[in-house]
């Protein structure tokens, strides 16, 4: 049975040791080693990664006992140099030892205990058994998690057979075989555990809470710890040391510079929206008027997006009871809005048109619209399209 050097010793980031055995398995082999220091996943902990004679580790797993190691290739001796991702591993030791001490507070302070686990590349998340958290205790949660950090405790593994496991406070009994592995953060938690964890709570460094979210009854929660949470906070201040500079403001009134641009934002928009609303009554009328007794009216614009062009085709419709068909360059696209007066089905017509053509497009009784690849399709379509509306006119 392998020796499990991430329990027995686990500072130890390279070693030299022997493959025991090797196995293909499809294009990839498994092998097992002496010693081994690759932590298998488990526990809601992500496997370590690394490498096994300079070839890459791809996964390892443990079954019945043994930890597996899947590799490309097979090392040409069965003497071996390991090397394992020592940053990647301190990462998860310090998330999965940050778990433990938050979920051990959020006991304490709410009776809230942790149902899952879960240790992402960039975070990490607990479902609580509450149906939601308030500001006033997330806050409450983060610094007594962070009180607890500072106060450096000792955190001791060991293990005890089942007899003993049922005279400890674990904060669930776990239902396994055997005997036990312990992970205890003196005076505040005790619980079974098989992931990598910090010797004391203050190489924890920092617990941030990020947010929640609902999920199914129950309060995801999410955070990040020690490097995780570091990383984070500078990435943080440099966007807020951006923004407070490009505003001339201090961190604190940001929110406030932000809310009153917003505001400022949407007073513009309805601004805009009526400008634009008057100025597509008057380009509706011109249009008209060029269309002379004609039901139904084109025009083609170089840089006007679709979206006006759906304000002004309304307003043809809604004042001149005509049949609007606009096309803009700047998008290569064609809209039709249809008058009650024709009988005709805008998508249905516009569909049957585009058939033979690289346009593509589609609509409903009233409204169509279709887009092309170039400009010169886009107006030889209209040219097609103006002479097989012509029955409908």
């Amino acid at each position: 049975m392998t020796i499990k050097l991430y329990y027995t010793s686990p500072s130890i980031t390279s070693w030299k040791t022997t493959i025991t055995s090797s196995q293909k398995d499809g294009d990839t082999y498994i092998v097992t080693l002496a010693e081994t220091a690759f932590y298998p996943e488990g526990g809601g902990q992500p496997s370590d990664c690394g490498t096994i004679e300079a070839i890459p580790v791809m996964d390892v797993f443990e079954e019945n006992g043994e930890v597996y190691h899947r590799l490309s290739s097979l090392p040409a001796s069965s003497s071996v140099h390991c090397e394992i991702d020592a940053q990647r591993r301190w990462d998860h030791t310090q998330q999965h030892s940050g778990q433990h001490l938050l979920s051990a507070v959020c006991i304490e302070l709410l009776d809230a205990h942790t149902k899952s686990f879960h240790l992402g590349r960039d975070i990490v998340s607990i479902d609580l058994d509450t149906p939601a958290l308030s500001e006033q205790q997330l806050l409450a949660i983060e610094d007594q998690a962070n009180m607890l950090i500072y106060n450096n405790i000792p955190i001791k593994t060991y293990y005890v057979s089942q007899e003993e496991a049922k005279k400890l406070p674990f904060r669930k009994l776990p239902e396994l075989d055997g005997d036990i592995r312990v992970v205890e953060i003196q005076g505040i938690d005790i619980s079974a555990c098989c992931g990598t964890h910090v010797s004391r709570t203050g190489e924890i460094g920092i617990i941030k809470l990020l947010k929640t979210e609902k999920h199914r009854g129950m309060t995801r929660l999410f955070f990040k710890c020690g490097r995780r949470a570091l990383d984070d906070y500078q990435t943080s201040h440099r966007l807020l040391t951006s923004l407070s500079q490009h505003f001339g403001a201090h961190r604190e009134m940001l929110a406030n510079v932000l809310y009153k641009l917003e505001a400022e934002n949407k007073e513009y928009q309805k601004q805009l929206q009526h400008m634009k609303q008057m100025m597509a009554r008057i380009e509706a009328k011109g249009i008209v008027q060029e269309a002379n007794d004609s039901s139904i009216v084109f025009r083609i614009y170089e840089d006007l997006p679709s979206k006006d062009l759906q304000i002004i085709a309304s307003e043809v419709v809604t004042h001149y009871q005509k049949t609007a068909i606009l096309a803009t360059k700047a998008e290569s696209r064609l809209i039709i809005v249809k008058s009650p007066s024709h009988s005709f089905h805008a998508g249905n017509v516009l569909k049957q048109q585009l058939e033979a053509t690289n346009g593509k497009g589609g609509g409903n009784d009233r409204q169509a619209q279709a887009v092309f690849p170039t400009n010169d399709e886009l107006i030889s379509f209209i040219q097609q399209l103006q002479n097989g509306l012509s029955t409908h006119t």
